[in-house]
């Protein structure tokens, strides 16, 4: 790929998001509202891998628009492969590999001369595939909403991050290194805390100690608010991982959102790229045992 069909790429997927932000819709938000899809990573189904970064946003908001039933998606020929086939007339969807490859082969280069390079590919959703094995294809149980959800409040804990509950704010303190949140009683529709939770605990991920992101933006500069989008991404990622439909729909934020991808086209790849590096940092202290333990409880007055 050229130079300039990468450019061009980074504004045409730009472009695609900002679109749905001025309709109203945040793909990252609310990808499963419209359809009978339960909240998951989209997978591909052949080889078990979860998508990451910018493909996941592209796939979710494919679900959002078309109304497919499932995230597991499969490219033509490993449809073929498994004995199935896309439907004719079917329109994929096309996701990106980047890699970094040195000339030559020379493994001994330095890493300032690695060409970073761009791969697409065109995936369709099991909605429009037919014949595919039936454990392909068989539903998924969602979790019903409820206020109290075990396996999140056991990844919270096991996070060992310093969470205060009290007050009538949530955020995340860098240099004291502690979350503070409202009670989950302080919110209309309870379900909502937890994407509260694993927003602030998303910032909580960024810490120098951790993966080390730039904390330093103040409220409304460039900084803050491409920190904000990777900690909103990071939480839509967390909650589609612990199957959990939070309801809030953001519009605080989606203004902000657009200035942003308008004034840089490459801000979106970044943030989820950050994103999915914080969800498997959060997600990776999960155990086995997680469902086993008890409601989150440090309070603070």
């Amino acid at each position: 790929m050229t130079k300039h069909e990468r450019i061009d790429l980074y504004q045409d997927v730009t472009n695609r998001i900002v679109e749905q932000l001025e309709n109203g819709v945040a793909p990252w938000v609310q990808p499963w509202s419209s359809t009978a899809s339960g909240p998951s990573l989209p997978l591909n189904v052949t080889t078990g891998r979860r998508y990451s970064g910018i493909n996941v946003l592209l796939l979710w908001g494919t679900v959002q628009m078309c109304g497919f039933t499932s995230q597991r998606w499969l490219t033509f020929n490993q449809a073929r492969k498994v004995g199935g086939s896309v439907r004719k007339g079917e329109k994929g969807t096309t996701v990106f590999y980047a890699d970094r490859f040195v000339p030559g082969g020379k493994e001994a280069e330095e890493e300032a001369r690695a060409i970073p390079f761009l791969k697409r590919f065109t995936v369709f959703n099991i909605d429009q595939c037919e014949h595919l094995p039936e454990d392909m294809t068989g539903s998924v149980a969602s979790l019903p909403e409820r206020e109290i959800v075990p396996n999140a409040e056991a990844l919270l804990q096991a996070t060992g991050a310093d969470i205060r509950i009290g007050g009538d704010k949530a955020f995340y303190a860098p240099d004291p290194d502690y979350i503070r949140l409202p009670p989950q009683n302080a919110y209309f529709e309870q379900i909502n805390w937890y994407r509260t939770a694993f927003h602030e605990t998303a910032h909580w991920s960024g810490h120098k100690s951790r993966l080390d992101r730039d904390l330093s933006g103040r409220f409304g500069s460039h900084k803050y608010m491409a920190e904000e989008i990777v900690a909103e991404l990071t939480a839509a990622f967390v909650l589609a991982e612990l199957n959990i439909t939070p309801t809030v729909r953001h519009a605080d934020y989606i203004g902000s959102w657009i200035a942003l991808l308008k004034e840089d086209k490459r801000a979106v790849f970044a943030a989820a790229r950050l994103a999915s590096q914080a969800a498997e940092y959060i997600l990776a202290f999960q155990s086995n045992d997680s469902c086993l333990a008890a409601p989150f409880s440090r309070m603070v007055a």
